[in-house]
């Protein structure tokens, strides 16, 4: 198998990785054979993942592009895995070109095909932290440098929060994150859901525990909890290509069957 460039040589190429599966399901080009084989069974077992992945991605350029068009060139973005195929800081440069991007991710793997990615760009970083460990995350350079003055941050959590597992305590994640947002700040939440298909909860939640990166899909009411604090923007917590669609035609008939609920929140 080639080794591209981007990929440093400590990587075990035979071994399948999350944030790679994912690019393979945007139709990126950062992937390896393992990361198709492994896309290829998870899409027997769930059909609809490649099309849910492209509408987290949706979701994740509509809400930059909105929040960009509100004065935002600050974006924390947690769980970032690799910024392939519409990353962050191209999408609000789009709207902001002096936007500041720090992407944050707790597997080395794709911090480490990232950083290739990111290397002459200046205003982009990549920092390998963990969620579930805040105080260690907030104290990194590239982020405290980032939350350092009183201009508000677009704090991203997209499609990460359900793979934090109940007894981390999830909410009181969040909650820290918040507190160390400057006034004004946004948050903005994918999550996967119980509501929108809930006879196949059990069997989606069961692909995912095969991995090394198993889920918890969530009440309507257990994730607008983690918006506490934040003033919920129109339209609210919907599904996920509900939330201000290109277009209506984009939406579909059947919205409930991304699997996922969306939200933008902001800091009086």
């Amino acid at each position: 198998m080639r080794r591209e460039s981007w990929s440093p040589s400590w990587i075990d190429l035979d071994k399948p990785n999350a944030a790679r599966v994912y690019d393979y399901y945007l139709g990126g080009s950062h992937n390896f054979a393992a990361d198709r084989e492994m896309a290829r069974k998870a899409v027997e077992l769930w059909p609809e993942l490649p099309q849910i992945m492209r509408a987290n991605r949706a979701f994740l350029r509509r809400s930059v592009q909105y929040l960009a068009g509100e004065g935002f060139t600050r974006f924390l973005d947690i769980g970032s895995g690799i910024p392939t195929v519409g990353p962050v800081h191209e999408v609000a440069r789009e709207v902001q070109p002096e936007a500041r991007v720090v992407y944050v991710d707790r597997d080395p793997v794709a911090v480490a095909h990232s950083l290739p990615l990111l290397v002459d760009d200046p205003l982009s970083h990549v920092v390998q932290a963990d969620l579930t460990r805040p105080d260690e995350l907030l104290a990194t350079p590239e982020v405290a440098d980032l939350l350092d003055d009183s201009a508000p941050v677009a704090l991203l959590l997209v499609a990460v929060l359900h793979f934090v597992r109940d007894e981390a305590g999830p909410h009181k994640l969040v909650a820290r994150l918040r507190d160390a947002l400057p006034p004004g700040s946004a948050i903005v939440i994918c999550h996967a859901c119980r509501e929108g298909r809930p006879d196949q909860v059990g069997s989606h939640q069961d692909i995912y525990q095969r991995t090394s990166t198993p889920i918890t899909m969530r009440s309507h009411e257990e994730i607008t909890a983690f918006f506490d604090g934040f003033e919920l923007v129109d339209p609210g917590i919907v599904y996920l290509p509900e939330w201000r669609p290109d277009s209506p035609g984009t939406v579909g008939p059947h919205p409930e069957r991304m699997a996922g609920l969306v939200g933008v929140g902001r800091l009086p």
